[in-house]
């Protein structure tokens, strides 16, 4: 009898390690779905900078990002309805989001 609980031992620990390694590989997949890219967290950390006068942000946007103003606005907008953004940011994804609802309901 020792020698079946053995064997039963041993093959519960065979599973279990199999499933621990594809839940441990799971979880990193999802930590990178979750993970904003670098591009990404550039543009939040530029939204978050205050800029002097007329044409320094645009300016910052082609240097540091090497984007042009339209491209970098484009992605912001989308970046703004990603769930990822807001765990990233929270602060300024929800100022950008008043924002942006403010100016729709102008129109």
């Amino acid at each position: 009898m020792p020698t079946d609980g053995a064997a039963d031992d041993g093959a519960a620990d065979d599973g279990a390690a199999d499933d621990g390694g594809a839940g441990r590989r799971e979880e990193r997949e999802r930590g990178r779905e979750r993970a904003l890219g670098r591009r990404e967290r550039d543009i939040l950390a530029l939204e978050r900078r205050g800029f002097p006068g007329p044409g320094a942000k645009e300016r910052a946007i082609r240097e540091e990002l090497g984007l042009s103003p339209v491209r970098y606005y484009q992605l912001l907008n989308a970046l703004l309805d990603d769930t990822r953004a807001l765990a990233h940011d929270p602060v300024t994804v929800n100022r950008l989001r008043r924002i942006r609802e403010t100016r729709r309901a102008e129109r």
